[in-house]
């Protein structure tokens, strides 16, 4: 089932948009089911757009919770925000934040072999740096990689109140 956003005034469904979100947030949290209980992680990602999917790819070390996490249970929730700013207002209810954010649903897949490896830390430090750097067998050795392929997601915008 689809879930729709409460505020459609702050959806964005323009593509060039979400891009842009994606291109200045740096910082994927990824919600997880550590058996009964919910466990996030805030994660460097980087991304590509595949048959309309959001295809994100992380990196970190070769053993630990979150990999014994995602071999029980792939699916997860993926939630990228940027554009983070404050504002006041008169009374307590105009306060409130500014934000761009894209939200959804995934599975994760632990990506073993060193070109699987290659390709998401090529697409994890071209978002990160906008560089293009090559790897090796042995720098790819010591990590794992992560490939989570969200279908559905959706973004959202909140712009800066008008006053006066």
């Amino acid at each position: 089932m689809k879930r729709g956003i409460t505020r459609r005034e702050r959806e964005v469904t323009d593509m060039s948009e979400i891009l842009g979100i994606l291109e200045r947030a740096k910082v994927a949290h990824i919600g997880m089911i550590d058996g009964a209980k919910p466990y996030v992680v805030p994660m460097n990602y980087g991304y590509r757009i595949e048959d309309d999917a959001l295809v994100l790819y992380l990196h970190g070390a070769t053993k630990g919770r979150k990999l014994d996490i995602l071999r029980e249970n792939p699916n997860v929730f993926v939630e990228i925000d940027t554009d983070v700013v404050p504002f006041e207002g008169a009374v307590a209810c105009q306060y409130g934040v500014c934000y761009s954010s894209v939200m959804g649903e995934g599975v994760a897949e632990i990506i073993e072999d060193a070109e699987g490896k290659m390709e998401a830390l090529t697409y994890l430090m071209k978002t990160q740096t906008g560089r293009d750097f090559e790897f090796t067998d042995k720098m790819v050795g010591g990590v794992t990689a992560i490939k989570i392929r969200v279908p559905e997601f959706t973004a959202k915008k909140r712009p800066m109140p008008k006053r006066g």
